[in-house]
């Protein structure tokens, strides 16, 4: 037990080995006693952030276990200081690659928050494998340069320079390309629309078809293919029709002058009656509006509470058609355009 070895007696050894295979036991079960008790309790809770801390628990590896362990046996031993250089060096290895999963765990959490879980949508699937490869991509060339930095002792800023002007000149060679990638990840992350909206983009509006990484397509009205740019629509003005709640209808009629003015004061509540009796409608107004050239105009306004145009213009067309039948019994006249001439009578001769 006295033999030295390294520097350090056998006893000192074995208390270092002992350490080490208790610690790394001792956090094996702690690490499945976390994973099973938060599981038990992330499945009665509706936060998803205990579903996170399970994954990063989850993505700890063995290796790390065995390192912390390791540092708590060599914590019994003298080592030389070269071999304690080495030692810390490959501890710093081991975290920073552990330190990388937990970011992927993090950005895996991150990316799904964000862009509302799983999704069928080929061009939606597209963009969120490109914000995992360009995510990936930072974390572990960060991690890469602290390894560089830290394990390799070698220092950095020459190469970050270089990577710098690198990047520069790839990013102006490729800058629409780039522009309509992240316009494409905006999409994805801010979902001003998703693939079966009705949109109106300037004067082009249709049904978005597919969200690419650089081009959104969508089919007109008209049965024509529109290919946009990712980037152009993210610095348009894009109106949405899919997401209405409930369309707004205003429209006006105009009876003749000679219509009686009981007849007129009735002519507000036809209309409101009217409108209520269409379905999916919510009345909002009927008002005696102006005095027209050639008419008395009435306006009224009501909502459909529905975003389908078909439903909107269906409860339209059943309005119109309930006061004519309304007009006809009153007999009220519809006004259209017409010119009063007056002949004055010839002046008499003298």
């Amino acid at each position: 037990m006295d033999k030295i070895i390294w520097g350090n007696p056998v006893s000192e050894w074995l208390i270092a080995i002992g350490v080490t295979v208790a610690t790394f036991l001792l956090l094996g079960v702690v690490k499945r006693f976390i994973v099973f008790r938060l599981g038990k309790w992330a499945e009665k809770t509706e936060t998803d952030i205990d579903d996170m801390l399970i994954d990063l628990v989850k993505r700890t590896r063995r290796i790390v276990l065995f390192a912390v362990g390791v540092w708590a046996g060599a914590i019994y031993l003298e080592l030389p200081e070269k071999a304690d250089d080495y030692f810390h060096r490959g501890l710093t290895f081991v975290l920073l690659l552990q330190a990388g999963l937990w970011a992927v765990g993090l950005l895996d959490y991150g990316i799904n928050k964000a862009t509302g879980g799983e999704t069928k949508d080929a061009g939606r699937k597209i963009g969120v494998s490109v914000l995992n490869l360009i995510g990936r991509t930072l974390i572990w060339s960060t991690i890469a340069l602290l390894v560089i930095q830290y394990v390799f002792l070698q220092p950095v800023t020459t190469l970050l320079a270089g990577l710098g002007v690198g990047g520069i000149a790839v990013a102006l060679a490729l800058q629409n390309v780039l522009g309509d990638l992240f316009a494409s990840i905006s999409i994805l992350l801010d979902k001003p629309f998703v693939v079966g909206d009705a949109i109106v983009v300037g004067d082009f509006n249709g049904t978005v078809e597919q969200i690419g990484i650089k081009t959104t397509r969508m089919k007109s009205v008209n049965g024509e293919q529109i290919i946009m740019g990712n980037s152009d629509l993210v610095h348009s003005r894009i109106r949405n029709f899919k997401r209405l709640q409930e369309r707004r209808s205003v429209f006006t009629i105009g009876v003749t002058y000679q219509t009686p003015r009981e007849t007129l004061e009735r002519i507000p509540g036809m209309l409101r009656q009217a409108i209520e009796k269409s379905p999916h409608v919510r009345f909002d107004r009927a008002h005696f509006a102006k005095f027209a050239d050639s008419a008395l105009v009435f306006e009224a306004a009501y909502f459909v509470q529905h975003p389908d145009y078909q439903t909107f213009m269906d409860a339209q067309q059943a309005i119109n058609f309930e006061l004519l039948k309304r007009f006809e019994a009153e007999k009220i006249e519809f006004a259209y355009p017409t010119q009063v001439v007056i002949h004055a009578p010839a002046a008499a001769p003298r």
